[in-house]
């Protein structure tokens, strides 16, 4: 029971600093407005340059996806149902759309636990998902600069009743145009078709 309600908690924060961002951000859907259009994002710059190590072990910097459009997710490997719910679906995402267009979209995830998502543990988490996911991790000053650079809310939690801390967090997917700029934003209450109908409407 008191696990029961820590993780009720836990959803609790992350949908109240979720709200927040979108609010002062002026980020939150208009009443009637299609999901799956862009939402009213402009104005909020998130992103720019990063050096991280991929989950092959190699040293990667924002520059290896030029040209890209970004579809971007943080979170943490030992994150026991959101993260690998929100990866799952956009796993299902990519797989709605063919080839050519999954050709132009790179996938990342973004650890926002470093500590324990080393190389070997990404490696692994990734294999769960779509085979086009990168996932990045880094010393704990460069993961501290990406999620300051894309507004993302992360904090260490200790907990008695658990046998090792978990992490608080925002829990958004991105998708930024080749150019940087912030295209969607989507919640963990969005589908996967909804997000499959953005990304085929990518130019």
């Amino acid at each position: 029971m008191r696990k029961l309600r820590y993780s009720l908690w836990t959803l609790l924060a992350i949908a109240l600093c979720g709200g927040a961002f979108l609010y002062w951000n002026g980020a939150l859907p208009q009443k009637g407005a299609s999901v799956a259009a862009p939402r009213p994002v402009a104005g909020i710059k998130v992103g720019g340059p990063f050096t991280l190590t991929n989950h092959l072990g190699e040293a990667v910097t924002n520059e290896n996806y030029a040209g890209k459009y970004l579809f971007v997710y943080f979170g943490f490997a030992s994150c026991p149902a959101i993260c690998p719910t929100e990866l799952h679906k956009m796993t299902r995402a990519l797989n709605g759309i063919n080839a050519e267009q999954r050709a132009k979209i790179q996938p990342l995830f973004i650890t926002i636990d470093p500590q324990r998502d080393t190389v070997e543990m990404l490696k692994g988490y990734m294999s769960l998902f779509h085979p086009d996911f990168v996932g990045l991790s880094g010393t704990d000053d460069q993961i501290k600069q990406v999620l300051k650079d894309w507004k993302v809310y992360a904090a260490k939690v200790d907990d008695p009743s658990l046998t090792e801390y978990t992490m608080d967090h925002s829990s958004y997917i991105y998708i930024l145009s080749p150019q940087g700029d912030l295209l969607h934003l989507f919640r963990i209450t969005d589908t996967a078709a909804q997000i499959t109908e953005a990304l085929a409407g990518l130019d």
